[in-house]
């Protein structure tokens, strides 16, 4: 028996891995090669799909997993870390991108409700494309890969609320007033029970899952929460992806969400591959050809309003306008969100089939272009940021005085750049150790804050001679580079050599790949943190197999010397020590072990008549009994049930005594 579905499913799983395999040459989006498979296979192009209302199926279930995952990875706790970046940030550039989109369709003769509706699809960018960008980059936690994270992060929460307005700026409703009401109703239902089963149903029923350690279980009862809450959501007359997103949020509370989380993973990436092959079907190529100058104007329009809109919205965060144009030249494009969100504006009459074939187009040309942008988006923002490069620019809508404060007499200090982790550590190290210290940071109310309790900190951006000099570079012994951007790293570098060539520069960096980068241009010395990483968990290790500790140190060191100049210098001349390099590890053990046996021989009974050393050439060093540690042992000590015994060893007598310990 033929069954239609299973040839379409193979004719686009099989045209997307040519499709894919040949954008990934080309280095563009994976989203990019599904959209293009579309396009090739639906009725537009060659027409080889012919259940396409299976298709579609196949596509909503991809949107209720896409969203499932979504509220599964959104936490409350992680975004009150962001929240002003994700509000403020956020809320600037959804409501202004929306407001000035439906200005513009109001002036060409669109109505209110259609013009609003449009400002929703353009507001949404790419979460997908844009942060596997700066991810490969390794600049999701530089301030613009922060400050973009953030506004991704409220784009992809406002999209709900998106889709319940969408049938009411339809104009379908008689009274909007009731259904309004009747909305939010619907809501704090939806709300109470998110939390409810958030706090006690939903924990309760994995844990039970869970104990009975069986895969396919945990996975069946994660599906059946996803597919309940959403059926749940469409029963009320609200969207189902609405209900997967709640169903999300409900297990990302739970301990289980990150295991759920990676059983879900592989089924939407199978089905979301089906939902953006959807979208492509529908693009009319052919309309694309016949409205190209149309369409590139619209396009242009789409990238200067949105890349202005986002750029204002980092400059109300207080970032410099190098980095605020380096958000808006990555949230310029028009987002997947935006093509689920255009469903509900089909199905509400908000769009019509020639504005629904605009939007399509323009969607696919600003996601197209999006890896070209950001791959050369510094060197765009230099050019856009010189003529307005001043004293004060980097101190968007403060006193600069506020920010910079009274310095104490900079003279012979440690200027530290970034006040993340490893810069609050290095300031905390300076202060202990009575050493002058500046710290130059980025992020505006981390200055203020730290101001407040005393902190010698101020407000800039490092790549700038004029910050350096302010806080006397010239007269500095070291500057500390402690920021999680490889690519401003290097600039700052290059900035202070061009000041200051007696200064020491230490630089942190996360891959060893990155250091011959930042020697070559003037670094003294580059800590890479994946390296120390591995160095510190094998001398952990060697600790464990007792190797002395100054064989251990001499080690260690032996690797950071030999990897250093190896990476310092590109001429070999490079003695292979480490071969030579042998070690003594004894076969011995020292291991902690818990009396749970109550047999007399051990238990209640003088070391000396249970002849453990005898029996198990097993030797007692030390116990400790609740709260008290006994070292002074001796033939007359006795030994209780629940003591933790600390026995030295060799592995396999301490795992015959182990295994004598427990309870029969």
């Amino acid at each position: 028996m033929e069954i239609p579905l299973l040839s379409d499913i193979v004719i686009i799983l099989g045209l997307a891995v040519v499709v894919i395999l040949l954008f990934q040459r080309f280095k563009l989006p994976t989203i990019l090669g599904f959209l293009a498979t579309g396009v090739i296979a639906g009725p537009h192009g060659l027409s080889l799909i012919h259940s396409s209302h299976d298709i579609e199926i196949l596509a909503e279930i991809g949107v209720i997993l896409l969203l499932f995952i979504i509220g599964m990875e959104f936490s409350l706790r992680q975004l009150s870390m962001i929240k002003r970046t994700v509000l403020l940030g956020g809320t600037t550039q959804v409501l202004a991108t929306i407001g000035l989109v439906a200005l513009v369709m109001v002036l060409l003769n669109f109505n209110w409700g259609e013009a609003v509706f449009m400002g929703f699809l353009i507001a949404l960018s790419s979460t997908a494309i844009v942060l596997k960008l700066l991810q490969d980059r390794g600049e999701i936690n530089s301030p613009q890969g922060r400050v973009v994270l953030g506004i991704l992060i409220f784009q992809d929460i406002i999209v709900v609320p998106m889709m319940l307005l969408a049938p009411l700026m339809a104009g379908g409703s008689e009274n909007i007033v009731t259904e309004l009401l009747l909305m939010a109703l619907k809501g704090a239902f939806v709300i109470v029970f998110v939390l409810i089963s958030a706090r006690y149903l939903v924990p309760r029923l994995l844990y039970l899952v869970a104990e009975t350690k069986s895969k396919e279980l945990f996975i069946l009862c994660v599906v059946v929460i996803c597919f309940a809450v959403a059926w749940l959501t469409s029963s009320l007359g609200l969207s189902l992806a609405l209900g997967a997103f709640m169903a999300g949020l409900i297990i990302s509370e739970s301990e289980y969400s990150h295991q759920a989380t990676s059983n879900i993973l592989p089924f939407r990436e199978i089905f979301t591959s089906f939902f953006f092959v959807s979208i492509g079907m529908l693009l009319d190529f052919a309309f694309l050809l016949q409205n190209l100058p149309v369409v590139l104007l619209f396009t242009l329009v789409t990238f200067l309003l949105k890349g202005i809109v986002a750029t204002i919205a980092a400059r109300m965060l207080q970032y410099p306008l190098r980095i605020a144009l380096l958000v808006g030249l990555s949230l310029f494009q028009v987002g997947e969100f935006a093509f689920i969100l255009s469903k509900a504006g089909i199905n509400n009459g908000l769009l019509s089939e020639e504005t629904y074939q605009y939007f399509l187009s323009v969607s696919l040309l600003t996601m197209a272009v999006t890896p070209f942008v950001v791959g050369s988006y510094r060197r765009l923002a230099d050019m856009i940021a010189a003529p307005f490069s001043s004293s004060h620019e980097a101190m968007p809508f403060q006193n600069p005085h506020d920010m910079h404060g009274d310095l104490p007499n900079l003279d012979d200090h440690i200027i530290i750049i970034g006040y993340g982790i490893n810069g609050r550590n290095v300031a905390k190290a300076a202060k202990h150790a009575n050493i002058p210290y500046v710290i130059v940071e980025l992020n505006a109310v981390t200055v203020k804050n730290e101001r407040k309790i005393g902190e010698p900190i101020v407000y800039g951006d490092a790549v700038h001679p004029m910050i350096l000099s302010h806080i006397n570079i010239h007269r500095a012994r070291v500057v500390v580079i402690a920021i999680s951007d490889p690519e401003a790293t290097k600039r700052i570098i290059t900035t202070v050599r061009e000041i200051s060539d007696k200064v020491h520069i230490i630089v942190r960096t996360r891959f060893v790949q990155e250091m011959e980068d930042n020697y070559r241009i003037g670094a003294d010395e580059v800590i890479p943190e994946e390296f120390e990483t591995s160095i510190e968990i094998f001398t952990r290790t060697l600790n464990k197999y007792l190797m002395p500790r100054d064989e251990i140190e001499a080690f260690t060191q032996k690797i950071r010397s030999d990897n250093y100049e190896m990476l310092r210098s590109l001429a070999g001349n490079r003695k292979n020590d480490m071969a030579n390099l042998s070690m003594d590890i004894p076969d011995i053990e020292v291991a902690s072990l818990r009396i749970y046996t109550t047999e007399p021989d051990i238990v209640g009974t003088p070391l000396l008549h249970t002849s453990i050393r005898n029996r198990f050439q097993i030797t007692v060093v030390a116990i400790k009994r609740k709260a008290e540690t006994i070292l002074n042992i001796n033939a007359n000590t006795v030994l209780q049930k629940g003591d933790l015994l600390y026995v030295v060893g060799k592995p396999a007598d301490v795992m015959r005594f182990s295994n004598y310990l427990k309870d029969s």
